[in-house]
């Protein structure tokens, strides 16, 4: 199930919240290449944006239950 290639950003921005936790899954897990659909490079910049933001904890590491 292929859903977010419409509006991919050029570029990740670890401060862009709101764009990353549309590639995090309900349990905090960043979705695989599969569900986003993006390129080997992008979804390697999109980890890596993910990671740098959860050490500024701008987004979660885990979800609360």
């Amino acid at each position: 199930m292929k859903r977010f290639k419409k509006d991919t950003p050029a570029y990740f921005d670890y401060k862009d919240a709101k764009t990353l936790l549309r590639y995090i899954d309900p349990y905090g897990k960043i979705e695989p290449i599969g569900k986003t659909s993006l390129s080997v490079k992008q979804q390697r910049q999109l980890a890596t944006a993910i990671k740098r933001a959860r050490h500024l904890a701008l987004l979660p590491f885990v979800t609360s239950n």
